[in-house]
C-alpha cells in the first residue's frame, strides 16, 4: 500500500496507460477495467454522479458569488466531469460559476483522449476545449479556464497525495477511479480522510461500488451513506454526505499561513498597470468583479514595457519549491497565453509566438547542472529535453558552439507592453491614470489617496507596482531590491535572418520582431536608474557575442557596427526579493507577527497557536524580477482564487512558499530583519 504524507510528492513525469480499445471504448490493460461502459457511458456518469448529487438541482439554485466545487478521484477520459459541465451549461443561472477539479495519476496521451472523447458527439464541443489545452504528463496542478464561467484544475499524481495537498474545499465529489478489486491501493482510509478534510460542510458524494472497504472507510472519515439503486446491471450504488468534516491539522505547524477571513469583492483597485497589474486585474474581471488599475504612467510602462520578452524558466537540479513554482507558472502561462490569441482583434500582430526556447549551457558548472536536472527530473519531450549540437543549432537556426543545451518547445517570446495594453481592456476593467501615495483602512474596505489630492475606494486592494511595491506604510515590512535592466535593440541587414527560437545563457536573444533583434538584458542589482548607458550596451552586446558568436560574425560581415553608439534600447526596474520568489498573496501586519511568533527567535518549534493577522483585503504581486512572464499570471490566480473563495491552482506548500509573510517569520527565526 501506497505510504502518504503532507509533504509535497517529487517533481516527476507520469506513466500514460497503456489501452486496448473496444468499439471506441478504451480499457486499461495495467488494471484490467474499463474507462467507461460502452454505448451507454454517458448515461451512467449522470445517474451515479450528477443525479446521485443532485447537481442539476443544486446548479439551478446556486446563486454564491463563489463556484460550485466538483472534486473527483479519478478524471480518466473526462467523461464525467464534461458532463458535469454540460448539466452545469443547462441549469446554472448566468452569474453562476462552476470549479472542476479532478486527479489523475496515469493521464491519457493527447491522441487517446481525442479518440474516447470521440464517443459521444453531443459533447463534442466540450471536448474540443479540453483537448486544446491538455497539458503534459507531469506532475501538480494544471489549471484550465474552459469558459469564462468554468475552470478544471487537472491534479496530476497519486489520488490520494494529490487530495492532501489540495488547498481548496470541495461541494460534491465523483468517487470514481478503477473498482477497488482492481485498484486496491487507491481505495484506502486515506483517500477517504484526505476526502473528508477538504469537505465543505454538507458535501456530498457519489460512487458506484457498494464494497465493504468503501463503507467503512467513508464512514470512518465521517461521511454518512446509504444504498440506492445502481445503473444499468449494478444492482446498488452508494450515495451520502459529510455534514461537519474534520478542521484541517495542516496549520498547526504553520499558523501565520492561515488564510484571512473572506471580505466582499465587488469591487477591486490594483495598483499597478505592468504585467503583474495588467494579469492581475483580468484575473479577477474573469469572474466577473468590477476593476479599477491604477498606474502612474501607461500600461506596460516599466519593466513588462519592452517590446519582446522571453518566456523560459531556469529550473533548479536539486528541485526546490521555487523551482515547482517557476515551472508550474510556465506551463500556465503558455496554456494562458494562447488563450489570448483568442481574444485579442485579428488585425493586430500576435501578442506571443511560441517559437521554442533553447537554453545553453555556457559553461562545464552549468552542463552538469542541466545534466543532472535531467537525471532525477526527466520530464516529457514536450515541457523540455536535452540537446548536444549539431541539434542545438539545427533547432535554433543559428550556429551555435555551446554543447549542450535544453530546449522548451513550447516556451517562446512575449509582445509585454501589448500583452499588458490588451488585459486591460478586458470588460469590467477601468484604466485610471494616477500616483496612489497612501493607503487608508476604513471598516469596509479601502482608501486609496492620490499624489493629485483625489481618491479611490475599493472594497480590496492588490499592489503590484513592481520595486515601489512597499513604498506604502502597510508593506514596508517587505525587503524588496531594486534590479535595472537593459535591452539593446538593432535592425538587421536583409540579408541576415537571426535565430528561428529563442535563445538564451546569460541573456536572451529573441527572433526579430518586424526586423529588429532584441537581446539583453543587463542585470544590476539595486540600481532604479533607467536611463540608457552605453555600459550596459556593450554588456548586451559581449553576452551576445559569447552566447551567437556566428550571430555576430555574420553580422559584422554584413557591415553593421556592434557599438553602443549604433544600438537602442531601453532601461526599467525590476523588483526581485532577497529569495528571489515572488510575492504573492495577503499583506501580513508584520508587527502582529513579530509579536505573536517571537518565540520563534529562541526556538524555531516554538510555534504560537494563533493565526496569522493581515490587513483586510490588502494583497500584494510583486517580485517577480526577471522572469514575470512565467510568474505573474499564475501568481495573479493564487491571489484571485484565495479572495474568492475558490480551489487553489498550486499545492498548499507552494501556495505558503510565495506567500509575503515568508520573510518576516525567516527574520524573526534569525533575530534579524525580513
Amino acid at each position: 500500500m501506497t505510504q502518504h504524507s503532507n509533504a509535497l510528492p517529487p517533481l516527476a513525469a507520469l506513466t500514460t496507460p497503456t489501452l486496448t480499445w473496444n468499439e471506441g471504448a478504451p480499457h486499461a490493460t495495467a488494471f484490467d477495467d474499463i474507462y467507461f461502459t460502452r454505448g451507454d457511458g454517458r448515461a451512467e456518469t449522470e445517474h451515479v454522479f450528477l443525479g446521485a448529487n443532485q447537481l442539476p438541482e443544486r446548479f439551478a439554485a446556486w446563486e454564491a458569488p463563489r463556484p460550485f466545487v466538483i472534486g473527483e478521484t479519478g478524471f480518466g477520459t473526462g467523461l464525467n466531469m464534461l458532463c458535469a459541465w454540460a448539466c452545469f451549461e443547462q441549469h446554472a443561472p448566468p452569474s453562476a460559476r462552476l470549479h472542476l477539479l479532478s486527479t489523475e495519476k496515469f493521464p491519457l496521451e493527447l491522441g487517446a483522449l481525442e479518440q474516447a472523447l470521440a464517443s459521444w458527439p453531443s459533447l463534442a464541443l466540450y471536448a474540443q476545449a479540453l483537448c486544446a489545452q491538455w497539458p503534459a504528463a507531469v506532475s501538480g496542478i494544471h489549471r484550465l479556464h474552459l469558459t469564462e464561467r468554468v475552470t478544471l484544475d487537472l491534479h496530476f499524481g497519486d489520488t490520494t497525495e494529490r487530495l492532501e495537498q489540495l488547498d481548496g474545499q470541495v461541494d460534491a465529489w465523483f468517487l470514481d477511479g478503477f473498482a477497488p478489486s482492481k485498484n486496491p491501493d487507491m481505495w484506502q482510509p486515506e483517500l477517504f480522510n484526505a476526502m473528508a478534510a477538504r469537505s465543505r460542510p454538507g458535501a456530498t458524494f457519489a460512487t458506484f461500488t457498494c464494497a465493504g472497504i468503501v463503507k467503512r472507510g467513508l464512514k470512518a472519515a465521517g461521511f454518512n451513506w446509504k444504498k440506492v439503486p445502481g445503473y444499468g446491471r449494478k444492482r446498488e450504488m452508494l450515495v451520502g454526505s459529510i455534514e461537519t468534516p474534520p478542521a484541517d491539522q495542516r496549520r498547526q505547524s504553520t499558523p501565520w499561513f492561515t488564510p484571512p477571513p473572506l471580505a466582499s469583492v465587488k469591487h477591486v483597485v490594483v495598483v499597478g498597470a505592468g504585467l503583474a497589474g495588467s494579469s492581475m486585474a483580468a484575473a479577477l474581471a474573469r469572474r466577473g468583479i468590477k476593476v479599477t488599475v491604477v498606474e502612474r504612467e501607461a500600461p506596460g510602462a516599466g519593466g513588462s514595457g519592452n517590446r519582446q520578452g522571453a518566456l523560459y524558466v531556469k529550473l533548479a537540479a536539486e528541485t526546490n519549491y521555487q523551482s515547482r513554482v517557476y515551472l508550474a507558472g510556465l506551463l500556465y502561462s503558455q496554456r494562458w497565453l494562447s488563450q489570448q490569441l483568442f481574444t485579442q482583434p485579428l488585425s493586430t500582430a500576435p501578442l506571443w509566438q511560441p517559437c521554442g526556447v533553447v537554453q545553453l549551457a555556457s559553461s562545464d558548472k552549468e552542463a552538469r547542472r542541466q545534466q543532472r536536472f535531467n537525471q532525477q527530473h526527466p520530464l516529457p519531450g514536450e515541457v523540455v529535453t536535452a540537446m548536444e549540437n549539431p541539434a542545438l543549432s539545427k533547432t535554433a537556426a543559428m550556429a551555435i558552439d555551446a554543447p549542450h543545451g535544453l530546449y522548451y518547445p513550447q516556451a517562446g517570446w512575449v509582445r509585454p507592453k501589448a500583452l499588458c495594453e490588451h488585459l486591460l481592456q478586458q470588460p469590467g476593467i477601468t484604466f485610471l491614470q494616477g500616483d496612489v501615495s497612501s493607503l487608508t483602512q476604513l471598516d469596509d474596505g479601502w482608501h486609496l489617496n492620490l499624489a493629485d489630492g483625489s481618491t479611490v475606494e475599493a472594497d480590496q486592494v492588490v499592489i503590484a507596482s513592481a520595486h515601489l511595491a512597499n513604498c506604502f506604510a502597510q508593506t514596508a515590512a517587505l525587503p524588496l531590491q531594486s534590479v535595472r535592466g537593459q535591452i539593446s535593440e538593432l535592425r538587421l541587414p536583409d540579408e541576415v535572418a537571426g535565430p528561428k527560437r529563442v535563445v538564451c545563457a546569460g541573456g536572451y536573444v529573441a527572433p526579430a520582431l518586424e526586423g529588429v533583434l532584441t537581446f539583453g538584458a543587463s542585470f544590476v542589482p539595486n540600481n532604479a536608474t533607467t536611463e540608457i548607458t552605453a555600459d550596459d550596451h556593450q554588456r548586451n552586446v559581449d553576452e551576445l557575442r559569447q552566447t551567437l558568436p556566428a550571430l555576430v560574425e555574420e553580422l559584422e560581415q554584413a557591415g553593421i557596427k556592434l557599438t553602443p553608439e549604433y544600438l537602442k534600447g531601453r532601461a526599467a526596474v525590476r523588483a526581485a526579493s532577497p529569495d528571489k520568489t515572488p510575492y504573492a498573496g495577503p499583506v501580513p501586519v508584520a508587527e502582529a507577527w513579530r509579536a505573536d511568533y517571537s518565540l520563534l527567535s529562541k526556538d524555531a518549534t516554538r510555534v504560537a497557536d494563533t493565526p496569522g493577522e493581515h490587513y483586510p483585503g490588502l494583497w500584494i504581486s510583486t517580485a517577480h524580477g526577471s522572469r514575470g512572464l512565467a510568474s505573474a499570471p499564475l501568481c495573479a490566480e493564487v491571489i484571485a482564487s484565495r479572495m474568492c473563495d475558490e480551489p487553489m491552482p498550486l499545492e498548499a506548500p507552494l501556495v505558503d512558499h510565495l506567500h509575503p509573510g515568508r520573510r518576516i517569520i525567516s527574520a524573526i527565526i534569525r533575530g534579524g530583519n525580513a
